[in-house]
């Protein structure tokens, strides 16, 4: 199956303004990606309206993703951090319906970095206030034509959802018309025992798709079985784009330089990707 396949403007800088957009949205499409994924740390930081003009100019399908902040969270956390945290998310919705973006990912439910012991009925009940504080941005969500994709993160990074059986622990009565699940292959090869197993498992509700090497550096320049994880999405039926995500050194705990440059790494996870998905890389 042909997918599209997008990268993050994360792979070149960490924070995006409408003239780091103008810059990049060129520079993607003159790579030869499809999609792109811009995140919105605090809105106003770049205009959806012109960034969708600008995006349809260079052929490029958008993917709105959240920024978790310190502070931002749904769960374990004061009602007003939670409210303020709802009302980000729900202006996150507003802006992915002006850009035209079917699809606002990340890990909406807490800050990446924080992590807590839970018991087993602990557990459950962050779960359901988690369910609680979603309920009406899937609303919000549904009625602006946006799926939330919810991301399962590693345990360093969160130990609230680390995987996809996780994700159904904690989403299933609202899964569906406005929300699913953002399968990220970084995370995924930390956490999941069978990663195809893990797929099928979310059938239906893969709302989004992240990929990079599993150091964050390039696709295919790592020992991760790319050729199992692509013939798993076909299985599962996922026909939406594949998102290449990295970050600049300095950013996201990547301490080192990934590849010779930046331009590399997207170019060499494009190049594998395009490969791989004509059949031609066995």
């Amino acid at each position: 199956m042909e997918r599209s396949l997008g990268v993050s403007t994360r792979v070149w800088t960490p924070r995006l303004t409408d003239a780091s957009l103008a810059e990049l949205a060129a520079h993607a499409a003159r790579l030869g990606f499809d999609a792109i994924e811009l995140p919105l740390e605090n809105p106003g930081d770049w205009d959806a309206a012109a960034a969708r003009e600008l995006l349809d100019r260079h052929g490029l399908a958008p993917v709105l993703v959240g920024v978790m902040t310190p502070g931002r969270n749904l769960v374990a956390a004061p009602e007003a951090e939670i409210t303020a945290t709802q009302e980000y998310l729900g202006a996150c919705i507003d802006a992915a319906a002006e850009l035209g973006a079917i699809t606002l990912a990340g890990p909406l439910y807490a800050s990446p970095g924080r992590t807590w012991a839970m018991t087993e009925s602990e557990r459950e009940a962050a779960y359901a206030q988690l369910r609680t504080s979603l309920a009406p941005l899937v609303d919000r969500a549904v009625g602006r034509g946006v799926t939330l994709a919810i991301e399962p993160l590693n345990r360093y990074e969160t130990s609230f959802i680390n995987t996809v059986d996780q994700a159904f622990d904690a989403l299933e009565p609202l899964l569906g018309p406005g929300l699913g699940m953002l399968l990220d292959s970084y995370h995924m090869n930390i956490e999941e025992r069978d990663i195809a197993a893990a797929i099928a498992r979310a059938m239906g509700h893969i709302a989004h798709v992240q990929v990079s090497g599993n150091d964050r550096g390039a696709v295919g320049a790592d020992h991760f079985d790319w050729h199992g994880f692509i013939h798993a999405l076909d299985l599962a039926g996922f026909t939406g784009p594949l998102c290449l995500e990295s970050f600049v050194p300095g950013n996201a705990s990547i301490w080192r330089p990934l590849a010779s440059s930046q331009d590399a790494l997207a170019a060499d996870s494009l190049g594998y990707l395009r490969n791989l998905q004509a059949g031609g890389l066995r």
